[in-house]
């Protein structure tokens, strides 16, 4: 659908009474130099402007259109514009699919009535578009145009308040658009957000979101923002854990749907805050720096006191400030004299504060060391009482150091009120972000360096396309899992079902012992007791069939497997996204560490790899405290078969666990040990 007429248009009817008018009124504000055409039937003028009784009275066609009226009325105005050619519309009235029999039924009207004419809403505010000055908006706002030649970043938002409370930022954040998209019956916010990574004047994309309308969508803009060079940040609210409620798995305990939803935005390489500050604090680094190469980090300050504060709020992130060498020391030591401990974070004491020569010398030694980004901590006093003058030779100082190096930089405020917003606004078109607070400066650092990290990647495959599956699923058991996940080239122990004690007794004699003896139908078998370990003899295996041949009628004996670690693979159907591969720590350890790993399915064997490593079950697999390693290789390949399996079984797979995944020494095989498959119920064979 085109949208360029209705998201920077050249002339703007407003129809309706007060919200119309608020539309007028702050076009107007802004500085709008298109055509405003209120339309009103009882005024002459709204807010200044001529009005016109009625959209037949209009005197061209226009753009873009906001409809204030109700919703029934709503769905003839749209059509009137639509036979009349308008560029597209935005419909603030509510009470439409989000509301009743009757919103529903009005919203299918209102698509019949559009056609091909772009709507934004129902149920929508509207948008702000900063770069043209045109705002189909019916309140106030907080933000400035873009000057001539000023570029900024794009804003949607699914909730119209928050949209609001974007544009009231005091954080020197310039913004070229803010989006609100209400129902999106017709536009949604896919279809959005590529068109405004089109605009020149967008240098990047922020989605706040509380659900996803395709993942083919979003794996397209996810490309399209690799391509421009434009990163996206999502800001993702609604984490249901539903999923959790209804599934058998093991896998299901272990993940819910965010982290389905983190994985695919992973792969996509979209940047994820988890707050509004790091949302907006990342987006003005990403406006002025782009993706950033990697995760290291220069912090310099006056105080013992910040630089241990930013040193320790690093502990558990990617981004690190890396230790200096003595190469790397000297030239601060130069700058600096005897008196001062370099490091990194670095305190560079008082002693040279507002000696611009000094304190350029020092910064332009420190950031010369090749860091992905370097921090000067910098909380200006009061503006009401105190005088700020000696706090600018350190910015200009800062600045020349990052000029002569070529070097990325930023200003970090312990607290956002230590900084006036026209500072941070003359530092931005100086290309010098100004965070505020020590957490979110390294949080927005560490996003960038994902989004630059993902980049560098070759693209993921595009996700599964799934059908939707309903009705209640089938678990198979244990030994009908197993030999289907053996059809895959899935490792799994010798064994077979037994329906007595004497057939238990003869099948251990040929497979040797030890032996694990197990009853079958049972999902959770260690909760129900139902697994019998490491039997060793024909009296051993007969007391335990005894025992479990109480739980079912029939049992299932295998060979017992040497383990170096345990491992849990899963896969769980996400109705937008897919399959998602999860890998973590198994046995017993999968709901008490909570540790994974989620995929999208296709997943490369490096993915794989990839994953397995980053767990924090890891060491054991890599021979921790002189044990055996383990054999991570044989381990990536047992895993691409299960998915190989969840593939090619995608139209009815609803859960799959293989726990634990047995993995030996090098050399002693990688094998399932468990399983479990549920299949939809009307596709089970």
């Amino acid at each position: 659908m085109r949208l360029e007429r209705v998201l920077r248009p050249k002339s703007i009817a407003a129809i309706g009474g007060l919200h119309a008018g608020r539309v007028v009124e702050q076009c107007r504000l802004m500085g709008f130099e298109g055509d405003i055409w209120p339309v009103h039937p009882s005024k002459a003028e709204v807010h200044g402007v001529k009005a016109y009784a009625s959209i037949a009275d209009l005197p061209g066609v226009p753009d873009a259109a906001f409809i204030g009226v109700n919703r029934h009325l709503t769905v003839d105005v749209v059509r009137e514009l639509r036979d009349i050619g308008c560029g597209g519309a935005v419909c603030f009235a509510a009470g439409f699919l989000e509301a009743d029999e009757t919103g529903a039924q009005l919203q299918a009207d209102l698509i019949d009535a559009a056609d091909d004419m772009p709507i934004l809403g129902p149920n929508c505010y509207g948008y702000i578009n900063y770069a043209d000055g045109a705002l189909l908006w019916p309140d106030q706002q907080g933000g400035k145009r873009l000057e001539v030649d000023q570029s900024g970043v794009a804003i949607i938002a699914q909730s119209s308040n928050i949209a609001i409370n974007f544009t009231m930022q005091k954080r020197g954040l310039p913004l070229a658009y803010v989006f609100t998209v209400g129902n999106q019956a017709l536009v949604g916010i896919s279809e959005l957000a590529l068109n405004l990574l089109e605009d020149s004047r967008v240098t990047t994309l922020g989605i706040y979101i509380e659900g996803f309308d395709s993942a083919a969508a979003f794996e397209e803009l996810g490309r399209k923002a690799r391509e421009l060079n434009k990163p996206v940040v999502i800001f993702n609210v609604g984490k249901s854990e539903q999923s959790k409620a209804s599934a058998m798995s093991h896998t299901a305990s272990l993940v819910g749907s965010q982290a389905i939803v983190d994985a695919f935005l992973e792969r996509n390489g979209f940047g994820q805050a988890d707050s509004i500050p790091v949302f907006l604090e990342t987006l003005k680094l990403l406006h002025l720096h782009g993706p950033l190469p990697g995760y290291r980090v220069s912090s310099m300050s006056c105080s013992g006191g910040e630089a241990s504060i930013i040193a320790d709020a690093a502990i558990k992130r990617k981004v690190y400030f890396p230790k200096l060498d003595d190469a790397q020391k000297a030239p601060v030591e130069e700058a600096l004299g005897p008196l001062v401990t370099i490091a990194n974070p670095l305190d560079y004491h008082t002693y040279s504060w507002g000696n611009r020569e000094v304190m350029e010398a020092a910064y332009t030694a420190m950031t010369g060391n090749g860091f992905d980004m370097n921090y000067l901590v910098l909380d200006f006093p009061h503006a009401g009482r105190c005088n700020d003058w000696e706090w600018h030779i350190a910015v200009d100082a800062f600045e020349a150091a990052l000029h002569t190096n070529k070097a990325r930089g930023a200003f970090v405020v312990s607290m956002s009120e230590n900084i006036r917003e026209e500072y941070t606004e003359d530092y931005n078109r100086r290309g010098i972000v100004s965070f505020f607070g020590f957490d979110e400066a390294l949080h927005a650092t560490e996003i960038a360096a994902d989004i630059g990290a993902t980049w560098k990647r070759k693209p993921g495959e595009p996700v599964l396309a799934l059908n939707q599956l309903s009705g209640p699923g089938v678990a198979l058991d244990e030994a009908d899992a197993k030999q289907r996940l053996a059809d895959f080239k899935v490792p799994v122990p010798a064994g077979g079902r037994v329906a007595s004690i004497e057939a238990a007794q003869q099948l251990a004699q040929n497979l040797g012992y030890p032996v694990v003896l197990k009853a079958l139908g049972i999902a959770h078998k260690t909760e129900h007791n139902a697994v019998r370990l490491n039997l060793q003899s024909d009296m051993e295996v007969g007391q335990a069939a005894k025992e479990l041949f109480a739980l079912s009628n029939e049992l299932y004996l295998e060979t017992m497997k040497p383990a170096q670690a345990e491992l849990i693979v899963g896969v769980m159907r996400d109705p937008t996204f897919g399959l998602a591969l999860t890998i973590g720590s198994g046995g017993i350890l999968v709901e008490l560490l909570k540790d994974s790993q989620t995929l999208m399915i296709p997943a490369s064997a490096e993915d794989i790899k990839n994953a397995v490593k980053r767990l924090k079950s890891a060491p054991l697999l890599e021979g921790y405290r002189g044990r055996p390693k383990a054999d991570i290789d044989a381990t990536v390949q047992a895993i691409a078969a299960i998915q190989q399996y969840a593939i090619a079984n995608s139209g009815s797979l609803l859960e799959l666990d293989v726990n634990p995944l047995l993995i030996g020494a090098q050399g002693e095989g990688v094998f399932a040990a468990d399983a479990l498959i549920v299949l939809q119920e009307q596709n089970h064979v």
